[in-house]
């Protein structure tokens, strides 16, 4: 409340006192019409115990629940949900939700007499908010236009008004709008067959990685020593994702449309940069790894992998990461001529942080083994987060180290980049999914990474002092995905566009 106030010239008594009057003269207005007999107590449970849930998700991780957010939790499997459960959330639960229903349920409602005469209390009701709301804007106007300017993420903080509003966006721009035409793109695709060898590429979508907790990024600690061992790594230091959370990232960055024009229900029925490459004679497989591709992959063959599957790899809600390397030769071999495998890691996903990497690599200690971060230390935090990251860059070096042993047969290429970044408490934000308009950087700037052999740097004649040069100082993003895919497999269309592609300048 205080950085609120503190974006206005002069505060006012009368205007923090408003405050309130306010909000609860609008939620009367909007609420009055669901206090009917036969919807009032159904109605007002259900938002006792949602609310409860989404008051938790703001107040200890700093949770802003826009329709994104609602995206995120419609298409959330059930072990990813049930890896924010705990005890903190149960407890906070029972106090703030099932016993005000409970509450609520055992009380007796007096309803008036007649029909209409709960009519008239209602539209009585509902005018004297009214005339309360347009007293308070006509006498401080300017004050809430300040602080709505200046604060946008307020109208998405307003707990019930937030939650329910983004659910009906949601809802009716998923299932009530009318479904497009499929789009396809780029029919005049072709590849260039240039080259002395097939070529095989893995490409590993990364999750919840930030760019600053990478040690090739310059950050202090040494969280990427397996890769950092290969001369031949290229990481782009400033590259900006297409969104906050995984549902929005991962279809922007296979699609050929841009961050500032992307739509995902377009998106959703067109084709993308695996549907373009497949089409030019790539054989395609997606690795799962992350509860689902968003669509991306609908039309790709798909291995995903199984929890329940005995493994030392997976304990039966997930797997570490190590797991999609387990048959990949038998991937490989069933793969016919230029080959593209697509892995899609579990990564740094949170809050579960601590179950995202075996304890042989628990190397920073101490760290949160529980999945309540808010009860976790900074340092405990932090060390966690630093786990996962120092995995990833393990398993990198996994991926690295067998296409090295496709080298005879194979050019071979590794492009690694994530959907999005992760806050870990800055400025009070814990996890993602902020709408972008006022997301921290931390959630905004994600590693790409860059691994070529020598046999694909010689047959591109692609110079490597340049590429390094201009990863250093670039900037760079999701963007830039689509015509660099294009670019490393030679395929020529109108839809490549030179500016985004990161070899251009240097091959």
């Amino acid at each position: 409340m205080g950085a609120i106030l503190s974006d206005i010239t002069e505060v006012k008594v009368g205007f923090v006192i408003s405050m309130p009057l306010l909000l609860v003269a609008a939620l009367n207005f909007v609420f009055i019409p669901f206090s009917f007999k036969p919807i009032t107590k159904p109605f007002f449970v259900f938002l006792f115990l949602a609310s409860s849930l989404v008051s938790y998700g703001a107040l200890m991780y700093g949770v802003v629940f826009d329709q994104g957010m609602i995206q995120n939790i419609a298409e959330t499997n059930v072990s990813e949900a049930a890896s924010y459960l705990n005890v903190s959330m149960f407890i906070w639960f029972l106090a703030t939700g099932v016993l005000p229903a409970i509450l609520l349920v055992d009380v007796e409602i007096q309803y008036p007499a007649t029909v209409m005469q709960g009519l008239t209390y209602r539209f009585l009701s509902m005018f004297v908010s009214l005339a309360v709301m347009l007293a308070i804007a006509g006498l401080y106007l300017k004050a809430y236009m300040s602080v709505g300017r200046n604060n946008p993420s307020l109208a998405h903080e307003i707990i019930p008004a937030n939650y329910l509003a983004s659910a009906v966006k949601y809802f009716t721009n998923t299932y009530l709008r009318k479904k497009p035409e499929f789009r396809k793109i780029a029919p005049d695709a072709n590849r260039s067959q240039n080259k002395l060898k097939p070529l095989l590429m893995f490409l590993v979508v990364g999750e919840t990685a930030r760019a600053e907790n990478f040690a090739w990024n310059g950050y202090p600690r040494n969280t990427t020593p397996y890769t950092d061992q290969l001369n031949e790594v290229i990481s782009f230091n400033r590259v900006q994702s297409c969104a906050t959370y995984t549902a929005a990232s991962v279809p922007c960055m296979f699609s050929d449309m841009d961050r500032k024009e992307f739509d995902k229900n377009k998106a959703k029925y067109s084709e993308n940069i695996l549907d373009v490459l497949q089409k030019t004679g790539v054989d395609v497989v997606w690795i799962e790894n992350d509860g689902g591709c968003k669509g991306v992959c609908d039309r790709i063959m798909t291995n995903e992998l199984d929890p329940k599957e005995k493994s030392s790899l997976c304990n039966g809600d997930s797997c570490y990461d190590e797991a999609m390397l387990t048959n990949i030769d038998e991937v490989v071999e069933n793969l016919e001529g230029d080959k593209l495998v697509v892995f899609h890691m579990m990564g740094s996903h949170g809050p579960s942080y601590y179950q995202r990497y075996p304890e042989s690599h628990r190397y920073f200690v101490p760290d949160c083994q529980r999945n309540d971060i808010e009860n976790c230390t900074d340092e405990q935090l932090v060390n966690t987060y630093d786990n996962t990251i120092r995995y990833t860059d393990f398993v990198l070096s996994q991926m690295i180290d067998k296409l090295k042993e496709y080298k005879k047969d194979y050019d071979t290429v590794l492009l690694y980049v994530s959907d999005h970044g992760e806050s870990l408490g800055e400025k009070g934000l814990y996890l993602h999914g902020t709408p972008y308009a006022f997301a921290p950087e931390q959630q905004t700037k994600v590693p790409f990474m860059l691994w070529m052999s020598p046999g694909y740097i010689q047959d591109r004649k692609i110079n490597m002092g340049c590429m390094s040069e201009l990863a250093t100082e670039g900037d760079f993003s999701h963007d830039n995905l689509f015509s660099t895919m294009l670019k490393i497999w030679n395929v020529n269309t109108a839809l490549y566009n030179r500016k985004q592609d990161v070899f251009a300048a240097c091959q």
